[in-house]
């Protein structure tokens, strides 16, 4: 499927609420439109509030967040039975896992030989963990900053940044800049594994856009990625894919980490016990409205066929309409022309890119920027005609700042 076999008319007649006339949606890399079915979710979340009380956690909720788990592990590319741990925030269980790391009691490997866990990651980490990482290299955690550029050598770099002790690697498999997907992803992991050290790779920008090979080690990995993007399952619905029958004791922890020990009897000096499976990584109380929201979108995708290989098809022809369309523009592309190196959107350097964001906005053309690098996201609600008027809008803006 490349989008002509989807009957699209009655697709955006799904979206309703977010296709209104007047303006366009080159944001899908950030935020996607919500189809209509998700609008009842919230109602549906009261009503079982109202017919279990405080029961719902149990007879409702739990449940619920099982069904979602599997079927987010499964379009991640991974087992439905897999472990897999909801946050708010993709950093909320990023941190629990970090905090694993850190702990001397967190049950992580240091790195053979090493004096102190070690970290790896590269300059080209979306800035909730660049900004966790720096924070914690100032009180002296030991911090390996891969340099992300040049991208064709990336990889080349962690392989060597692997080959010491380390306790944990953390990546994007799609880097958030210019959708650049990374080489060679199960070959890096399974080094990282066999050089000891944990895996934690941040799939967001892959989820329901891109299949991921994870290679020999695919069991071994942590994966975090969320639904506010190409998922179209709004906020809150972040989740963390752990390798069943994990070892590890997040200092971060919350009582849904062993919800089922609530009711035992409280041991003075006792070890901190953890549930089974993605409950190791939970935090505490949340709105499970979400969950709802999330299973009305999966539905929504199933109903239309749109499986993870459909939706990368798609995304690869409409990519590569935006790129001949910005190239016949003369704008400058700065994501790669291949579409086995290119994800969910494409992204140009204009002068002033930030600038060009606000006066497309005043025109009703949504895109965003990040630095100098302007970001075009479709989705596959949209029409060619849509992507054309969007690179002509922006190509307009950028001739009238000059």
């Amino acid at each position: 499927m490349d989008g002509a076999a989807i009957d699209l008319p009655r697709l955006r007649a799904a979206y309703g609420h977010f296709l209104r006339p007047g303006r366009i949606l080159l944001t899908g890399h950030s935020h996607q439109a919500w189809p209509d079915v998700a609008r009842a979710a919230p109602l549906a979340a009261f009503d079982d509030a109202a017919r279990y009380c405080d029961d719902k956690w149990s007879e409702a909720v739990f449940p619920l967040a099982a069904e979602v788990a599997g079927r987010l592990a499964a379009r991640l590319g991974f087992a439905p039975t897999d472990p897999v741990t909801f946050g708010p925030n993709s950093h909320t269980l990023v941190y629990a896992l970090l905090s694993a790391v850190l702990s001397p009691r967190g049950g992580a490997p240091r790195g053979a030989g090493a004096e102190r866990p070690r970290i790896v990651t590269t300059t080209g980490e979306f800035h909730s963990l660049d900004r966790q990482l720096r924070r914690l290299a100032e009180d002296g955690v030991d911090v390996d900053w891969v340099a992300a550029e040049p991208r064709v050598t990336l990889t080349e770099r962690l392989f060597e940044a692997v080959s010491r002790p380390a306790a944990l690697l953390a990546f994007s498999a799609v880097l958030f800049e210019d959708a650049w997907i990374v080489e060679s992803l199960g070959e890096l992991c399974a080094r990282a594994v066999a050089s000891g050290a944990l895996v934690l790779v941040d799939a967001y920008h892959a989820f329901n856009v891109v299949p991921l090979d994870w290679g020999p080690v695919a069991g071994a990995l942590h994966v975090v990625a969320g639904g506010y993007k190409y998922g179209e399952l709004g906020e809150g619905v972040c989740f963390l894919r752990s390798p069943p029958g994990s070892p590890l004791r997040p200092a971060f922890t919350g009582w849904y980490a062993d919800f089922a020990g609530l009711e035992g009897a409280r041991v003075a000096g006792a070890p901190v016990g953890y549930g089974p499976g993605g409950a190791r990584f939970a935090g505490a109380t949340f709105d499970p409205t979400s969950l709802y929201r999330a299973r009305a979108v999966l539905d929504h995708f199933d109903a239309f066929g749109l499986g993870v290989a459909e939706l990368r098809a798609i995304s690869v022809r409409q990519t590569a309409r935006l790129v001949a369309a910005l190239d016949r523009a003369g704008l400058p592309l700065a994501t790669s022309r291949e579409p086995a190196r290119r994800a969910g959107f494409v992204a140009v350097r204009p002068p002033r890119a930030s600038e060009v964001v606000r006066r497309l906005r005043e025109r009703g053309v949504f895109v965003d920027a990040r630095g100098e690098l302007l970001r075009l996201g479709p989705a596959p609600y949209l029409t060619d005609e849509e992507l054309d008027a969007g690179v002509d809008a922006l190509a307009e803006t950028v001739r009238a700042l000059g």
